[in-house]
């Protein structure tokens, strides 16, 4: 259950009080089933990323209990093959309304489950979730491109989307090294894991060329960033560099240019890699822009506003926004298991490859 005290640690001036924590807190709660499924919303789809970067959001507010459950929905409706589909009809697992499989939608629950268990320490929850983790990174890395980049998905007939996304190739930078921090966690040594990661990394830091081009959206913007591939001097000057492009004042961020929309999921995002790069005021200030998407009925946020029509849309209230804009708040407060996943500091690195050989 929500305490005091876990509700302190997501109260920050200009973006939420307390009441107003608890109050988003009850709205992811209200949409997950009884089985532990967290659509967008009700009678929309699940997607098994925003359904994970949920459950986070709910262990964040010491919903533990809740966050599990949604974490063994994962590990019940596995496909055999160690992925998940890319929708479930409102989180039925009977209902799918996308027999795509996405690389980086089956990577995020490596992230998901160690947030968990930095949460609560819970050594039997990792143990039962292993199996689940290690069969979805290996079912990830089976789209591995020579170049390091991770092909984006299967068809519904199995045939491999061999192109690459930035942006999903940096979320699976990320879910790789918690899944090396899980194997570790457990005396089980990953060493092609670790190969893995140090190709990607190497590949997202240095070869854009091998990624398609969709640079117009801001997730490609700060995503390596976030994910962990760039750090340093590096995440500072690629933020910098489109900084203007993407960041509407006093509104939050773009989705894509030259689009009048901005969308509460990106902004609490790059909230998030700000924090990540130590820019902490900026981080706030971006979240504070974006709490004109806050619903104050149900406590769940928006999806975007169109600002040349001053108009919501789309009109749905979505867990996943909801779900990013707590963990950010909660990086700034200094959740110590957030901090850890998207720190990253003591995460796992890969094994560079040999520039002259990738």
């Amino acid at each position: 259950m929500s305490s005091p005290e876990r509700t302190e640690l997501l109260v920050l001036p200009g973006v939420l009080t307390a009441d107003q924590a608890t109050g988003t807190v009850r709205g992811i709660l209200a949409v997950q089933r009884p089985d532990g499924a967290l659509p967008w919303f009700r009678r929309h789809h699940l997607d098994p990323w925003d359904h994970t970067e949920a459950a986070m959001a709910l262990d964040v507010a010491g919903e533990h209990e809740a966050a599990e459950r949604a974490y063994d929905w994962l590990a019940r409706h596995q496909n055999e093959d160690g992925s998940w589909y890319a929708a479930y009809q409102d989180g039925d697992p009977h209902d799918i309304t996308d027999r795509g499989r996405e690389s980086n939608f089956v990577a995020y629950v490596a992230v998901g489950v160690w947030h968990h268990y930095l949460s609560t320490g819970d050594d039997a929850f990792l143990d039962r979730m292993w199996p689940t983790v290690y069969a979805a990174v290996e079912w990830v890395l089976r789209l591995q491109q020579p170049g390091g980049q991770i092909g984006w998905k299967r068809e519904e007939d199995g045939t491999p989307v061999n192109d690459a996304l930035l942006t999903g190739s940096s979320s699976i930078h990320q879910a790789l090294r918690c899944a090396l921090a899980v194997a570790e966690q457990r005396e089980e040594p990953q060493p092609d894991w670790e190969l893995a990661l140090g190709a990607l990394g190497h590949a997202l830091r240095r070869h854009p060329e091998r990624f398609l081009d969709k640079s117009r959206y801001s997730m490609d913007w700060y995503y390596p960033v976030l994910g962990g591939a760039v750090r340093g001097p590096e995440a500072a000057a690629r933020i910098e560099a489109d900084w203007e492009t993407f960041v509407v004042p006093g509104l939050g961020v773009r989705c894509v240019v030259p689009n009048p929309w901005v969308t509460g999921g990106e902004s609490a995002e790059l909230a998030l890699a700000l924090w990540a790069m130590g820019e902490s005021d900026r981080a706030l200030t971006i979240l504070q822009d974006i709490q004109h998407l806050r619903d104050p009925r149900s406590g769940l946020y928006w999806t975007g506003y169109v600002f040349e029509d001053r108009a919501i849309w789309p009109e749905e209230l979505t867990t996943w926004t909801a779900g990013s804009v707590l963990l950010a708040v909660a990086a700034l407060g200094g959740d110590e298991a957030t901090c850890s996943v998207f720190g990253g500091e003591a995460l796992p690195n890969g094994i560079e490859p040999d520039c002259c050989t990738l």
